[in-house]
């Protein structure tokens, strides 16, 4: 211990009188910097991959964070015309509650089965997540669809374009309601026995009415795309087209009504399409007549409300 004193103040006192050990000391330097370098090459490494990694995983986070936030404005943003609409027709209603939110939780895309037959999508959420058969979907533009079939950890969508499917709508203008029914091309929908008096028009925004309680009231589903009169028949052709385009859309959201369907709300299917088609005017000349298609589309909606 002492020698090793002795030798330290030996060499501060020389390189303090010496300078060529000065110069021998900045020698030893540089050829350990490329030493020590080296030794602190995997730490170093350590310390720049976590920050990489904390770095990468919150912009993850953060983009998650903005995907459910762009969906929730979207939804909103959807039911204002409607709200418009049906504010300017409660406005001489005193005390009028407001509509609640609608509460939803959001889905990711698995896969889409899009052909002329089928127009269905697989999402990533399932029963462990509350999803029913039933439950609409949407995404940030309109109604998607109905959960048709639910696993643990995915579900099955049945899209409002497949010739399967039906839904009751009305026209935001003016408050009339049709049914809306697929036709298996993904960018067309059938609107059934419309009145050839009836007050609709290409450009046309059909919302959800809300009839039978399965889908919550003013969604977007579709606009008029094509209106045919025939002067000698009672009906109209008239095609919509879906506002929705899940062919584009990732992410989706799954609404969840206040209350669950009830297939018993949905009522005999014949009083059903008299609703529809002469909502509030069972006086109509021609409310007596009802198209085996109307008829139809509301058997369909009442075998897709039974449990």
């Amino acid at each position: 211990m002492l020698l090793c004193a002795v030798l330290a103040f030996g060499l501060m006192f020389a390189e303090h009188r010496f300078s060529a050990v000065e110069s021998a000391r900045s020698h030893m330097t540089s050829i350990v910097a490329p030493i020590q370098w080296l030794v602190s090459l995997p730490s170093e490494g350590v310390r720049w991959g976590a920050m990489a990694f904390s770095d990468k995983q919150s912009l993850i986070d953060e983009n998650r964070r903005l995907r459910e936030q762009l969906l929730t404005l979207s939804n909103r943003v959807q039911r204002m015309a409607s709200l418009t609409a049906e504010n300017v027709h409660l406005r001489e209603l005193l005390n009028a509650p407001n509509p609640d939110d609608v509460p939803y939780i959001t889905a990711e895309l698995l896969s889409l089965d899009s052909d002329p037959f089928t127009q269905q999508m697989v999402i990533n959420r399932g029963r462990r997540d509350g999803v029913y058969i039933g439950q609409p979907v949407m995404d940030a533009s309109g109604l998607i669809g109905q959960v048709v079939s639910v696993s643990a950890y995915t579900s099955r969508v049945l899209m409002v374009a497949d010739a399967n499917h039906a839904v009751p709508v009305e026209i935001n203008r003016n408050g009339l309601r049709f049914i809306a029914q697929g036709t298996g091309q993904l960018d067309t929908l059938d609107i059934p026995s419309v009145p050839a008096t009836a007050d609709i028009r290409e450009g046309d925004l059909l919302v959800t009415s809300g009839l039978g309680g399965r889908f919550p009231q003013g969604y977007p589903v579709a606009r008029v795309t094509g209106v045919k009169r025939e002067s000698s028949q009672a009906f109209m052709e008239v095609t919509a087209e879906p506002i929705a385009q899940p062919e584009r859309s990732r992410y989706f959201l799954l609404l969840f009504p206040p209350s669950a369907p009830d297939a018993s709300g949905l009522g005999d299917p014949e009083s059903m399409a008299r609703q529809v088609m002469w909502p509030g005017d069972p006086a109509h000349p021609d409310a007596h007549r009802i198209s085996e298609e109307a008829l139809k589309a509301a058997l369909r909606l009442q075998a897709e409300g039974a449990p």
